[in-house]
């Protein structure tokens, strides 16, 4: 069921075109993105060169699996600028990763580049309801991440009003949505749960709160933490999708009258599924690794970018373009706990099964001698604060019984009480501590 939903804005002409049409489209924008590539980038000439292939051998779609895969070694190995292909002189804007597990991911922008995110960004605000005149509080966080100023152009771009609000100071953030009263918010899930609490504290019914929609992304968040926002905040949550590496947010998003994947702009992104494990493309519907080209970037083109984020392509819904289902964790985010292997997200859905427990947790990993153990640490919701010793044993045995049989592996279940684990304040929630000898 939608919740206060606004009107949904007139749609552009290629969200509404034909398979044939939206193929001959990438086809041809495949060809100059491969051909800019060759001439401009000498470490993605040299790589095609090993695999015998040409920017000339792209004839049709499927030839696209001819050509050389893009990972993070790559971009470490080019770091800063080396795989831009358009000089210095040219660049608008600059964004980068954290880089807190290495090198930051470097992304350059022509002002065309910019030109497009703004657009693809506003579709994805007008997919979510959003129309001119409407006013979003943009919680990301501004700065290097391209969260922040990437929303904001595109916020703008929809005729709609801006409050560049970044990330922290949750105080503010809700005293400035009970002021401003925005009709949409952006911002990570974990953190809308953040300012949710705080609604909460100071007796804010969800029905008070003058948030429509919300716009989340930056980390994996799956159906019970959508149901979990929605209650909370009296909204509808829809997701979106980006990384730093392909462009930022607005590779694809949801929309509102379906809420059923987010849908690929893909007459700017060109998606692909692969074995993780060989690189072979597989069919739609299947599920594997996500791989992104770009058919439009200038200054920072990526051919068959490795995403590690593990979906599947579904077909056609509310646009003609495909979707991609909810990520079920990234194949570099896996934990494998005594042989089995186990995402972050099965656990979260297990855990909000449960009515009586918030969205909040964190996975604890150590290790006694050879064997991994896993502790489950979450919070009751604030309403059963009070719950006996008895009752919270109770709880925590059926959650414990659950990640059993649907993910497998044995836990530790710690019950909390609301407030007790440590909030994010700007951008992704930390949800695993690794505590084993030889993760640091």
């Amino acid at each position: 069921m939608l919740v206060k939903k606004p009107v949904v804005a007139e749609l552009e002409p290629i969200e509404t075109a034909s398979r044939d049409e939206i193929s001959a489209l990438q086809l041809q924008r495949l060809q100059w993105t491969l051909r800019h590539t060759w001439d401009n980038v000498p470490a993605f000439r040299q790589k095609c060169a090993a695999l015998g292939v040409h920017p000339d051998d792209m004839k049709q779609l499927p030839d696209l699996a001819k050509f050389p895969f893009m990972t993070k070694v790559d971009l470490r190995e080019n770091y800063p600028f080396g795989l831009f292909a358009v000089p210095r002189e040219q660049l608008a804007r600059l964004h980068a990763s954290s880089g807190t597990t290495g090198k930051p991911v470097v992304a350059g922008y022509t002002l065309n580049d910019l030109d497009h995110w703004a657009q693809v960004v506003a579709r994805s605000l007008r997919a979510a309801g959003l129309r001119a005149g409407h006013m979003v509080h943009n919680a990301y966080g501004y700065g290097m991440f391209t969260g922040g100023l990437g929303a904001h152009y595109g916020i703008e771009r929809a005729g709609c009003c801006v409050v560049p609000m970044s990330g922290g100071q949750t105080e503010k953030q809700v005293q400035q949505i009970l002021d401003f009263r925005p009709d949409a918010i952006m911002v990570t899930p974990s953190y809308s749960l953040v300012i949710a609490e705080a609604f909460e504290r100071l007796g804010v019914s969800p029905q008070d709160i003058s948030l429509k929609v919300g716009i989340f992304g930056a980390e994996p968040w799956g159906q019970g933490m959508r149901a979990e926002i929605e209650k909370k905040l009296g909204i509808d949550a829809v997701d979106i999708y980006g990384l730093t590496e392909v462009m930022g947010p607005g590779v694809a998003s949801e929309c509102i009258e379906s809420k059923d994947g987010p849908v690929v702009w893909e007459d700017h992104f060109y998606p692909e599924i692969i074995d993780p494990l060989t690189g072979e493309v597989k069919a739609d519907g299947e599920e594997g690794e996500l791989v992104f080209t770009s058919l439009t970037k200038e200054a920072f083109p990526v051919i068959r970018f490795r995403t590690r984020d593990l979906t599947r392509l579904l077909p056609p819904t509310a646009r003609s373009f495909r979707r991609i289902g909810k990520i079920t964790g990234r194949s570099d985010d896996m934990l494998i706990i005594r042989g089995v292997n186990v995402f972050p997200t099965q656990v979260e859905e297990q855990i909000l099964r449960d009515p009586k427990l918030g969205g909040t947790y964190q996975l604890v990993l150590t290790r006694d001698g050879h064997l991994d153990n896993m502790e489950v640490r979450c919070e009751l919701q604030r309403e059963f604060s009070g719950m006996d010793n008895t009752a919270r044993a109770a709880v925590a045995t059926e959650l414990a019984h659950r990640i059993k049989t649907n993910a497998g592996i044995s836990t530790t279940v710690t019950l909390l009480d609301v407030d007790s684990i440590p909030r994010t304040l700007v951008g992704k929630a930390r949800r695993v501590i690794d505590e084993r000898p030889g993760t640091d």
